[in-house]
């Protein structure tokens, strides 16, 4: 599933091909994705121009004609540019002709994205309100983290991945940063000092910044705007890594499984 360092790598790779540019012709071969297609699409926003994109969480935000059309990429989805040539796959549900001649594709084998058209404050609507801060941004901290923590029993991995606490914290991430800061993941959230939060979130930061730096974390079907693969799964040290050595200590990683996701870590170097 995309994760926030692929969205962000799509929004970098997509930006110098699409903004600016006019909108010149909509295509809309599945319509019936998480939600339906707008069936006026094409009316808004054929002829406008896109404006910069932007990402919030793991949306993507395209400002065009009077207001934003918000795309999720979903379990699968991916946003692939292209001259044309290429005749579309079975998977490309939605095709944004610019006028610079690139054609921007929506791939999306499980069609667990969507796509919508919104007008008015983007940041109000009601998928994005409730949403935690930037985990890149000052606004997100130990302090934070800490705070919002005080009697809470779930497991300190389901607690950072939880949208209304921080945004974009995935279950790939989430497993990195624990594993940095040297946190046990089945610790319960209030049990947790704000000295070892602050490790956190400085672990948490410096992740997400190596994973975009990265090109995102290829573990399934997750391209680039270019086609290309992210470069960050080389780099994992827990993830998907179960029974193998961790590579502090060569103890063997363990797994369990919190909130229905499967956790990997060392049960030496993580207490």
């Amino acid at each position: 599933m995309p994760e926030l360092p692929e969205v962000e790598t799509t929004r970098r790779g997509i930006a110098p091909f699409v903004e600016n540019e006019r909108i010149e012709e909509v295509t809309v071969r599945e319509s019936r994705l998480r939600s339906p297609v707008p069936a006026d699409l094409a009316e808004r926003v054929v002829g406008e121009r896109v404006g910069s994109i932007m990402r919030r969480a793991k949306y993507l935000l395209l400002p065009v004609g009077g207001g934003h059309l918000l795309w999720h990429l979903g379990m699968s989805g991916s946003l692939r540019l292209t001259r044309g040539q290429d005749a579309p796959k079975r998977h490309d549900h939605i095709e944004l002709r610019m006028s610079s001649g690139w054609l921007l594709r929506y791939h999306d084998p499980r069609r667990f994205g969507a796509l919508d058209f919104i007008t008015g404050d983007p940041l109000a609507d009601r998928r994005l309100i409730r949403l935690g801060p930037e985990p890149l941004s000052d606004d997100f901290d130990g302090d934070r983290l800490h705070r919002l923590s005080r009697g809470k029993r779930a497991a300190v991995k389901t607690f950072i991945m939880d949208n209304a606490v921080v945004v974009g914290v995935g279950n790939i991430y989430a497993a990195e940063a624990l594993f940095i800061a040297g946190i046990d993941p089945r610790r319960a959230a209030g049990r947790i000092s704000l000295e070892r939060y602050r490790l956190l979130c400085v672990a948490i930061k410096q992740v997400l910044a190596a994973a975009i730096e990265q090109g995102g974390t290829t573990l399934r079907d997750f391209v680039s705007g270019q086609g290309e693969p992210g470069y960050f799964a080389q780099r994992l040290n827990v993830y998907g890594r179960a029974g193998e050595p961790c590579r502090r200590c060569a103890a063997p990683l363990l797994q369990v499984t919190l909130g229905q996701r499967a956790s990997v870590f060392c049960a030496t170097c993580q207490r």
